[in-house]
């Protein structure tokens, strides 16, 4: 039997909201069971963090900020905003191995919600932005970093980057449902976020920049996101950068997340 001849359930629009819910709960459970069982995921959200830290700071930190101390002080806001941004690369390439592989066919034919199967993917992805934030801020610490403001600053800064994360998720999820292969994914996603990532105040100064790339970093939401961050955990101007991150985050909600749907129940 074929994913063509496939028997269809009963369409979505006949189940209730709660249900559709429960649906999206069960099927974040089986993405963050998913996490567990794949070794090379967990090696992944495990060492790229631990890399990123050790390579920027002790390659970096002595030219730039002339201490590795204080460059580490300086840039493990933005390496948190780095590392949880190409975390989200992983849902888009999980989602497009799942459609690749057939799973999706199959959950065609259960009565569930028609959306489910993506929404319970994007929020079992959250449960790996919060492993990854986990693991570079402790890590950091072990390495010197220190936290110069107080914990319920902190707590905010993570949940600022959870929340712009499950807005760049979305990004990713249309780059999967788009393109054909896993590989594709990965080639376009870092086409879209390396320009995002890399021109901005993640890692050195904006002032250091020439002019024309300074008006690009100030106009880059990865900048209001790093300054807000930076700001939560080891002080700085937070109000007007916070709000703009927010903002930013739910105008790429807005934008890619029915995009992302609607390529979804095309290409479905």
């Amino acid at each position: 039997m074929t994913a063509a001849t496939l028997p269809f359930a009963e369409p979505a629009p006949r189940l209730s909201p709660v249900t559709g819910l429960l649906n999206t709960f069960t099927l974040t459970w089986r993405s963050v069971l998913k996490i567990r069982t794949n070794m090379e995921d967990v090696v992944g959200l495990s060492l790229q963090p631990i890399m990123f830290l050790l390579l920027f700071t002790y390659v970096f930190g002595g030219a730039i900020a002339h201490s590795t101390h204080g460059y580490l002080q300086y840039a493990l806001p933005g390496l948190l905003v780095m590392t949880v941004v190409f975390a989200t690369l992983g849902t888009g390439l999980m989602l497009n191995q799942d459609i690749t592989g057939g799973v999706f066919d199959r959950f065609r034919t259960l009565p569930i919600a028609r959306w489910a199967p993506l929404g319970g993917a994007v929020l079992g992805d959250m449960v790996r932005y919060m492993i990854s934030v986990a693991i570079t801020l402790g890590f950091a610490m072990i390495l010197g970093f220190r936290i110069e403001t107080n914990p319920v600053s902190a707590i905010t800064a993570c949940v600022l980057l959870l929340t712009f994360a499950l807005a760049m998720c979305w990004v990713s999820a249309l780059i999967g449902m788009l393109v054909k292969t896993p590989q594709g994914v990965q080639m376009f996603g870092f086409l879209v976020m390396f320009p995002l990532v890399f021109g901005s105040n993640l890692l050195v100064p904006a002032g250091t920049m020439p002019g024309w790339l300074q008006s690009f970093v100030k106009v880059n939401p990865m900048t209001e996101l790093t300054t807000a961050v930076r700001g939560l955990l080891v002080g700085g101007p937070v109000g007007t950068a916070a709000l703009h991150s927010l903002l930013w985050a739910l105008g790429i909600f807005l934008v890619f997340a029915p995009l992302a749907v609607r390529a979804y129940r095309r290409r479905t």
